[in-house]
């Protein structure tokens, strides 16, 4: 009889020792199956942000090339009369009106930011400043245009006429062959007081490959 109950005991030992066993597998595969769950979703996750950051790139480049492809032509028409390169003041479009999105471009057709003096023509708007190594916030009067062509005509005379004070301001612009020696004279001539402003316009051009309207 004892021996029975030892062989007996040992039995419902080893069914535990298995129940034990088969619980912890399961705990194990359970815990398993969860983390592995939640890097799947994690991973579907980062793939969507991804997806929706690339898919709002795209649409921004699409909207870039756009506005590239309105002023385009008639930057190369234009500036053909004035020996300035088509590239530069499509870039310069680009970055001053930030792709014809800004107030000044949107309401008044202004695309680089020319002043004004005349109340009946122009308009008092915030802009940026960049003095004594830092930016500001001032306010200015700029000009009013009916049209994207008539601010890129007026754009163009001013570096012909160059300024009230000196007519020959833009001399170095002028006499630039290249769209880097011609974004350079921009700062050199005194046109933008962004130390990077040659550099942003040298960037724009080649990304958007801009020079094919110099052509």
């Amino acid at each position: 009889m004892a021996r029975k109950r030892k062989s007996k005991k040992l039995s419902n030992t080893a069914i535990i020792i298995r129940t034990f066993i088969i619980l912890f597998l399961l705990i194990i595969a359970f815990a398993t199956f969860r983390y592995y769950r939640r890097q799947a979703i994690q991973s579907e996750q980062i793939r969507q942000e991804q997806l929706a950051r690339e898919q709002a790139r795209q649409k921004i480049i699409r909207q870039h090339k756009a506005f590239i492809r309105e002023i385009g032509p008639i930057a190369k028409e234009v500036d053909k009369s004035f020996d300035l390169l088509p590239s530069i003041t499509i870039a310069q479009a680009c970055l001053e009106s930030d792709y014809g999105k800004s107030d000044l471009s949107q309401k008044y057709n202004n695309l680089f930011g020319i002043k004004g003096n005349n109340p009946n023509t122009s308009a008092v708007l915030k802009t940026k400043e960049f003095e004594k190594g830092k930016w500001i916030v001032v306010k200015a009067r700029f000009q009013i245009y009916d049209s994207y062509e008539a601010s890129i005509r007026a754009h163009a005379r001013l570096f012909q006429k160059g300024t009230t004070w000196d007519a020959k301001q833009y001399r170095h612009v002028l006499a630039a062959k290249n769209y880097q020696t011609q974004a350079r004279a921009l700062v050199k001539d005194g046109y933008a007081t962004d130390p990077n402003y040659a550099d942003k316009l040298i960037k724009l051009i080649e990304e958007y490959d801009l020079a094919r309207f110099d052509k």
